[in-house]
């Protein structure tokens, strides 16, 4: 983020130089802050595309760091119980179960407004 806001701070900076040294022609000034819109909205829709990629990740690690907090409650809420007992679970589908129960979905729904860029 640091990055963009440096980028997007020196395009400011190159307009600031450019618009001067232009001659006091309109039509030069007008092409010359065009190119520059053209050229600050694609910086920002390239920042746009990177942050809704970085959100994605961040989606995901959320998600696998609340299935598996919810695997390591479960895990010592069974810890008391006859060992027998758990080696007869059917390990997969108790995974699926652990993933399902884990409430990222609800978790994900209220931290996701935050982060997303509007």
């Amino acid at each position: 983020m640091e990055l963009w806001r440096n980028e997007m701070n020196e395009e400011i900076y190159r307009i600031n130089q450019v618009i001067p040294t232009t001659n006091a022609d309109e039509n030069e000034n007008t092409e010359a802050i065009q190119q520059w819109i053209r050229s600050v909205i694609g910086r920002l829709d390239h920042y746009k595309t990177q942050h809704k990629e970085l959100l994605n990740d961040a989606t995901t690690l959320l998600e696998l760091a609340l299935w598996k907090a919810k695997m390591n409650e479960k895990e010592e809420d069974s810890l008391g119980e006859v060992k027998a007992k758990k080696i007869k679970l059917d390990m997969q589908s108790e995974r699926s179960e652990r993933r399902i129960t884990s409430g990222a979905n609800i978790v994900i729904k209220n931290v996701l407004p935050f982060l997303e860029l509007k």
